[in-house]
């Protein structure tokens, strides 16, 4: 399988022996090691998502984040998988992604979503409203118009940004986000990790409502997708625990730090919340070094992904370097 392989890095910050939990600082520092990584081991970009008022995620200063990474590679691409647009005013990313672009020229990405990617107080706290959403379309295209070459000459521009052309993504779970990744011709990414109910009809979407555009000649699709690999098959279910104990907590409502593995997951959820969780996790991969190059390979060849973007949410850090190998080496 030669289909390129990126990571979505969570910055997660992770529950320590009691009394101590690990600090944001080691999240941020653990994922500037894993950009080095990954970058030895072939990766093609490692991007980081805004979220707020999430203690166990420490990117909610995403463009910052983009930038410490960024500092500490060379050679792979760098970027937001997604800044949620509709918490900001384009003018704003578009300054901080151009100082990033003329800082580590020819290896930013910039993701866009339209989620608040937060609860409703926290929605407020940002000063934006539900409503902001509904601007996303134009906001995307004045977003982008920032970038451009002939934004050096606008009364109003968003320096250092003009010329950058800071490739632009947009990101979805649903046929809105493909819809309108192929009206403006960019590259789209589906979030099937976490909301996979409609990947195969948004990217039919996407590929067949594409219109060529200055930035894309052809589609391009990215597929979320997590994957956690180890040296055997139950080694690996055991390290996935910790993800689906994430999920089970988010339907409590509670946005805990994330927790090392359990030996039974059954112990740990309820009947309901394994469904949901099951449900949300359908299209992971999770196995030894041969379940994970067949399941990559089936993924592939069932949607036809110009690449794959991994998540790999592993406690441990040695055990998630070596999960990270392994999927590396499943891909070749």
């Amino acid at each position: 399988m030669k289909t390129p392989l990126s990571i979505l890095e969570l910055v997660r910050v992770k529950q320590g022996p009691p009394p101590n939990d690990q600090a944001p600082r080691e999240a941020l520092e653990h994922a500037r090691a894993l950009a080095v990584h990954a970058e030895k081991l072939g990766y093609n970009r490692v991007w980081v998502a805004e979220h707020h008022n999430f203690s166990g995620i420490a990117s909610a200063a995403t463009s910052l984040v983009v930038g410490y990474l960024a500092e500490a590679t060379k050679t792979i691409r760098v970027g937001a998988g997604g800044i949620m647009l509709p918490n900001h005013a384009p003018y704003v990313i578009a300054e901080q992604f151009g100082t990033l672009a003329q800082l580590y020229p020819g290896r930013i990405d910039l993701g866009l979503g339209r989620a608040p990617g937060t609860d409703q107080p926290t929605l407020q706290a940002l000063r934006r409203t539900p409503s902001a959403s509904e601007h996303f379309p134009q906001d995307v295209l004045e977003l982008q118009s920032y970038f451009s070459d002939y934004a050096a000459n606008e009364r109003v521009q968003a320096v250092p940004a003009a010329g950058t052309k800071v490739p632009l993504w947009i990101l979805g779970s649903s046929t809105f986000g493909s819809s309108l990744a192929a009206e403006l011709g960019l590259p789209y990414s589906f979030a099937s990790h976490f909301a996979p109910d409609q990947l195969l009809q948004a990217l039919d979407v996407y590929r067949r409502n594409f219109k060529p555009s200055k930035q894309l000649a052809r589609p391009y699709a990215m597929v979320g997708v997590n994957v956690i690999a180890a040296e055997t098959d139950e080694e690996a279910r055991v390290l996935a625990t910790t993800q689906q104990m994430s999920f089970a907590n988010i339907l409590r409502g509670a946005r805990t730090l994330s927790q090392p593995p359990i030996p039974n997951i059954d112990a740990y959820w309820t009947s309901r919340e394994k469904m949901h969780a099951q449900h949300m996790l359908s299209r992971s991969i999770v196995g030894s070094l041969e379940t994970v190059q067949k399941g990559l390979r089936a993924l592939v060849s069932e949607t036809a992904a110009d690449e794959l973007i991994i998540v790999s949410d592993v406690y441990d850090n040695t055990a998630r370097f070596k999960s990270l190998e392994l999927i590396a080496e499943a891909a070749t």
